[in-house]
């Protein structure tokens, strides 16, 4: 089964004001991949496109189209390190380019099996506690009615995404989020690496006190030494390694030398679901979890769940919270209710697209 064709459309969904570490930004711009085969199969997949669906989009049409097109659609693994060497030599594309592209193959794969994929990849569950992921919000008080919301919802988890400006800031939120959830309720921390090394080891005592379960990103994943030190200085476990490209090479020394207590991976940014699978295993080699990384776009969030639900050493599920700004893309709700995820049995992704929004929201088709 050959692949005969890539369609690349370049899309932008205005879904309001999200509020991100770097200011606000007004709508979201991600790809469309479809890849075609002589046997009749396609599969399409979101792919993140940062700033520009349209750059992304124009470097997926020059490196990846061509280098896809004539190929095996089945031989996923010898395109994923054939992909590896060629963007080594020439194209250099970002991290999250391939991820959509080798989503679209396992796809094909287990509608062709008429499975759906969690089925496909090994089946390990069929549903998962998921928990809420915070937008960056105005101040405690709103992260703390927020916490509240999530947990009233019956999500098994809040995550702060603090603005990561003022350390005393970002511990009063912390200290008012655990305040308005209560003792148990499961709570983690993503600064998205602001601190020097003093101010980390003092938010991370400071997290040890109020009882969260993990601290992520609190350093630059490209300063392992510093993360080194800060894992094995605290108690709290050390999450990291999302936005370092190449998984899982770029992940082995972080296992071998525990420069972190759990590694993150996703479809997206890690390499699709050929990624995720090596950087999962890389980490239960060394008795460590991958904890799923959220990518945002609810079809590239259920391909998440797909990989997530065929893994043992993963734990809870994330989403970006309120899930309805993010809710578009898929015909049906991603399948959360009440804090757990229930993995579909239609074979595929087991939700289709919602092509007529692909429609209205394209603004190239490249």
């Amino acid at each position: 089964m050959k692949v005969t064709g890539l369609d690349i459309r370049a899309c932008r969904h205005q879904s309001g004001p999200i509020g991100l570490t770097d200011g606000v930004q007004d709508g979201l711009e991600f790809l469309v991949l479809t890849l075609h085969t002589d046997a009749g199969h396609s599969a399409s997949m979101f792919g993140f496109a940062g700033k520009s669906a349209l750059g992304a989009g124009h470097l997926a049409a020059a490196s990846l189209r061509p280098f896809i097109t004539g190929r095996d659609a089945l031989a996923r693994e010898a395109a994923w390190h054939d992909w590896r060497r060629a963007d080594r030599w020439w194209h250099h594309l970002p991290i999250y380019s391939y991820g959509p592209l080798d989503c679209c193959l396992w796809l094909i794969a287990a509608q062709t099996a008429d499975m759906p994929l969690w089925r496909f990849l090994g089946g390990g569950r069929q549903h998962m506690p998921v928990y809420a992921s915070s937008l960056v919000l105005p101040d405690a008080a709103a992260y703390a009615a927020e916490a509240q919301a999530v947990q009233a919802a019956g999500m098994k988890g809040y995550k702060i995404h603090p603005p990561g400006q003022d350390l005393d800031q970002d511990i009063e939120i912390h200290r008012a989020v655990r305040a308005a959830v209560g003792p148990d309720f499961p709570l983690m921390s993503d600064p998205v690496q602001p601190y020097t090394f003093a101010q980390a080891l003092r938010l991370g005592r400071e997290l040890e006190r109020l009882g969260y379960i993990w601290l992520e990103e609190p350093l630059p994943d490209e300063a392992p030494a510093a993360l080194r030190e800060l894992t094995r200085t605290l108690d709290i476990p050390i999450v990291g390694g999302e936005v370092l490209a190449r998984h899982p090479y770029s992940l082995a020394s972080y296992a071998a030398e525990r420069t972190v207590d759990a590694l993150r991976a996703d479809v997206s940014w890690s390499g699709g679901v050929t990624g995720v699978l090596k950087t999962a295993h890389l980490a239960e080699a060394f008795h460590m979890n991958c904890e799923m990384h959220s990518t945002i776009f609810h079809p590239l969030e259920l391909m998440n769940l797909h990989v997530a639900a065929s893994l043992r050493n993963t734990g809870m599920f994330e989403v970006l919270w309120p899930m309805e700004r993010f809710a578009f893309g898929l015909r049906d709700p991603l399948p959360v209710a009440g804090g757990i995820a229930t993995l579909p049995d239609a074979p595929g992704l087991g939700i289709a697209l919602d092509w007529n929004m692909i429609e209205e929201t394209t603004i190239a088709i490249l």
